[in-house]
Order: structure tokens, then sequence, then C-alpha cells
């Protein structure tokens, strides 16, 4: 793994904004005046890590709800039964994303699994294979991302319209959904956009509508888990016929109350960090919000000195302690490596760096390729 100074394409705004990617220029978050080199070997090292931990997520999940701990998540009563039966039937679920600290010596260690509302999508799927084709077109990339997501589509079962839901002032959600419905099109199903503020619910139907009073038979929701479980419309949730992805399943995963289970489970494996709910285990540790976004709220302790303080307005149903795992400093960055599943199954990877070692929602996306 090795950071390289390069040459940006002289065309490259026009480019990213052809592809869709409008808020390339916002904080300078597309940065191609460097790239990342991987053999390949680190990149099978990091593909087999993600398969092995989806499925080591997966099983302490279902150890987490057949043994009734979903409270200890910070998850609402009311939606136990809904999470029981969805993981159950391990409902459709189209894809996430493990982020990684990786120095490409040691093997790669699970920070946290953005299981439930992973953006950051066409940038990797799409505008990084561009720029490999540019400026390196004899060499390869750790991405299949566009392919699997669309494969995986034409295997959700129906006919009926999906809904795509963000919030309507997010102008990174909606590029993301807009990418989606590209991938949705091309699987050959109809995709309609609506803001999350605009879904209702209709009483007589049982049922979310859209403004046209439609039902909704199946949402794609940019929008967590976490936070539709506590909305004045959650409530209707456990009862609605409405088939959401991701799935009410993936709420276990996204939590991070999931790392003291997996290290429960898994002691000592070679891709966890010790993690624990209770304090004072660690003397060097990333104190993190059972629910939190982009960094938020993340506290960085080493040997009882505060790094990083966090701040930000997450944190209210509980923290977890992770072991502390300083990201390498590569050129004064902090990378971390972002690596995709689809359908459970490793489909690509992506990297963002930081003047921080806590990647935040002003992280800068760097595209990488392999070679050696």
């Amino acid at each position: 793994m090795e950071r390289l100074r390069i040459t940006p394409r002289k065309n490259y705004a026009q480019i990213l904004e052809a592809n869709g990617l409008s808020f390339h220029a916002a904080d300078n978050y597309w940065k191609e005046d460097a790239c990342y080199r991987f053999t390949l070997k680190q990149v099978e090292e990091i593909e087999a890590a993600t398969a092995e931990l989806h499925e080591m997520c997966v099983g302490a999940m279902q150890h987490i709800v057949s043994h009734q701990e979903l409270g200890r998540l910070g998850i609402p009563a009311p939606f136990w039964r809904s999470i029981a039966e969805s993981a159950t039937n391990l409902d459709f679920s189209l894809y996430g994303r493990f982020d990684f600290a990786y120095d490409g010596k040691g093997p790669p260690k699970l920070l946290e699994y953005n299981a439930d509302t992973p953006t950051s999508l066409l940038e990797s799927a799409v505008c990084q294979w561009f720029w490999l084709q540019d400026c390196y077109p004899d060499l390869d990339q750790f991405n299949s991302l566009h392919e699997r997501l669309i494969e995986k589509w034409r295997s959700l079962p129906g006919e009926a319209p999906i809904h795509l839901a963000y919030l309507a002032d997010n102008e990174e959600d909606w590029v993301c959904i807009t990418y989606l419905m590209d991938t949705l099109v091309q699987a050959g199903r109809t995709a309609l956009h609506i803001p999350i503020e605009q879904i209702g619910w209709d009483s007589a139907q049982r049922a979310f509508v859209d403004v046209q009073g439609d039902k909704i038979e199946t949402l794609f929701k940019l929008y967590p888990w976490e936070w539709l479980m506590r909305d004045e419309f959650g409530q209707h949730i456990p009862t609605s016929s409405t088939q959401f992805i991701e799935p009410i399943w993936k709420a276990v995963l996204s939590c991070k109350g999931l790392l003291p289970y997996l290290w429960e489970r898994y002691p000592d494996h070679p891709n966890l960090l010790p993690a624990y709910f209770e304090p004072g285990r660690l003397v060097s540790y990333a104190r993190k919000p059972l629910y939190s976004r982009e960094g938020a709220n993340v506290e960085l302790v080493r040997e009882g000195q505060v790094l990083v303080k966090g701040k930000g307005p997450y944190g209210a149903e509980g923290y977890v302690y992770q072991a502390l795992c300083e990201l390498p400093n590569v050129d004064g960055a902090y990378p971390v490596i972002g690596s995709w599943l689809v359908d459970g199954q490793p489909a690509g990877m992506c990297i963002r760096e930081d003047a921080s070692p806590v990647t935040t929602n002003m992280s800068h996306f760097v595209p990488h390729y392999i070679s050696g």
C-alpha cells in the first residue's frame, strides 16, 4: 500500500460532473493529485477479511436476536419482533461497507460496519473506475460494484416500482439515490425517487404511500433505521406490508454495539479489535456512540490522554469502547479503507483520508489501483 502524488486530469471536474458527482469540489472532496497503489496480495487480503467478517457479523446478529438482547443495542422494544422475523428470513439486502484500518503490512482491522446507509457509492463504483481508465488503463482496480448491484437488483422478486427515499436537502444522498436508480433501470426495474419527508401513511390500506397516494411496495431508504424507529410514523413499520431495503435486520449490524459481541464470540481474531460495553477495560481506546454518523462524537484516548475529543449530537443510547487502532499517517493523511459488499459478498474498495485520525464528512475521496 503506497500513496503516490500524481498530476490530476486537466478536465477532471467536467468528467466528474458528467458522471453525476455534483459535489466533487465541496471541501475538496474528490482528490486526484494523489492515489493509492495496492498489490494484488493486499487486495486479496482485504477481500478475504471482508467475506469472513460479514459471515461473523451475521452470526453475531442472529445470536443477539435469539438471546433477546436487542435492548442492549438501544433498539426500541416495539421493533424486536420485526427484527427477529426479518433476521430469520434474512430479508433481501443490497449492500454495505466495512471500514478498515490498514497499512498494507498487518491484517486489516475492523473499525465499524456501515451496513444500513453507506454512501460514497457513485464515486466508488463509477468515478474512480473512469479515473483508472484515463490514468492507468493497463492496470486493475478492486471494483465490481456496478455490475454486482445490477445483478442483485435483478434477483428482487416482483414487478412493482421501487421507491428510493432520501432527505430532501442532502445533496450527497440525492447523488447516491440517483446512481442507484440508474442501476435499477439497467436491471429492468422501475425506479421512483421520493424525499423521505413526503412519505405518508394510509390507515385504510395500512401501508406507506407516496404523494399520489399509491402504496409503496418496496422502499429503498438512505435514512437510518435508528431514526425511523424514533420518528412519529415509525410506529406503523411493524404492521406495514412495505418491504424495506436495507431490511430491518441490518439495524443490528449498523449498531456499533455489534463490536463487543464480535470480540466476545471471536476473541483474538486477526481482523478484530478488543471491544467492550463497559469503560475502564482499555487504557487506549476509541469511545464510539452506539449510533453516529461521519465520525461524530468519537473520542480517541491513548494511555489516558485524549487525542481527539468527540463532538456532535450522538450518544444518547450509550457507547462502546474499542481498542485504539491508530490509522497510518501517510504524507500527513490518515486513510481508511472502505470495503464494499453486495449481497454479502466483497465487491470493491474505496479510500477516504483526512488530516485528522477520525474520518468525517470533510474527508477526501482518493482513487486507487492494483499493481504488483
